[in-house]
């Protein structure tokens, strides 16, 4: 009896010391847009990774995946954070090149990339407004190559661009129920990470359906560009395709997890 309730203790105790070992980011200042300076061909933008929105931090290992593969790659990285409260920010890297106030995902600071990585953020929201910005400021410069690569497993998600009439959407219904039950209502709760949609939809063919539909009005802000989607490996599918022999091109490439990439491992 007593060995039971001393073993009770230790998981007990356990759980506290693996709950305690998260830390919210400290007090920063924040860089006036004006000010921030990038350099090379990348950049990575991570979108409101907070629990205020994504309350059962189902992004979080793959914004941590994500800002991993960012530094080993000497690719800078620039936090958009909102008016909630800092304290929900769930990233393990509390120090990226720039902190930049966004209150709904949208940015104004300079974007001389040709490259930018993707994570945190809601899909159909402040990520939403994120890539539009993106878009907008490339629309801005000269016409040339242009790549947005979008880790899934470090994108959150409510599934609004879910429709009834997708053929995997009484999955969803189905999963979403599973995954929210008990949990109080309201639109901070019903969060599934963009990996796990995927994996609800399963086929192919439906998954690049659902990605079109998430994906910035590129048609009306690049209309002069040849506009390629991909996922993972799979075959590149022309969304939009432009005149001449060879048109500046936007391509969306969707990618599993920063963690499957080949780099080397954390210690």
């Amino acid at each position: 009896m007593v060995f039971l309730a001393l073993r009770h203790f230790l998981l007990l105790l356990s759980c506290c010391l693996s709950l305690g070992a998260w830390a919210a980011c400290p007090e920063h200042p924040l860089t006036d847009p004006a000010r921030v300076r990038l350099k090379g061909e990348s950049v990575m933008i991570v979108t409101h990774a907070s629990s205020t929105y994504d309350a059962r931090f189902t992004s979080k290992r793959g914004v941590d995946e994500a800002v991993r593969f960012a530094r080993q790659q000497g690719i800078p990285v620039i936090y958009l954070q909102d008016d909630s409260p800092l304290a929900f920010y769930y990233m393990e890297d509390c120090r990226p090149d720039y902190w930049v106030h966004s209150g709904g995902g949208e940015f104004s600071f300079p974007l001389p990339v040709s490259h930018v990585y993707l994570v945190g953020g809601h899909l159909e929201l402040c990520l939403s407004a994120t890539l539009n910005d993106i878009l907008l400021a490339w629309s801005r410069q000269a016409p040339g190559n242009r790549r947005i690569t979008l880790f899934m497993d470090g994108i959150y998600s409510n599934g609004k661009s879910v429709e009834p009439e997708d053929p995997f959407y009484g999955d969803f219904q189905r999963f979403m129920g599973i995954v929210t039950r008990g949990r109080p209502q309201g639109e901070h709760w019903p969060k599934l990470n963009l990996l796990e949609t995927m994996g609800v939809i399963q086929h192919e063919e439906h998954e690049l359906e659902y990605l079109k539909k998430v994906l910035p009005r590129y048609d009306t802000t690049l209309p002069d560009y040849r506009v390629e989607l991909q996922l993972n490996d799979s075959v590149l599918k022309v969304l939009q395709p432009a005149d001449g022999w060879k048109p500046p091109t936007l391509r969306f490439h969707f990618l599993d997890s920063a963690a499957n990439l080949d780099f080397p491992a954390h210690p």
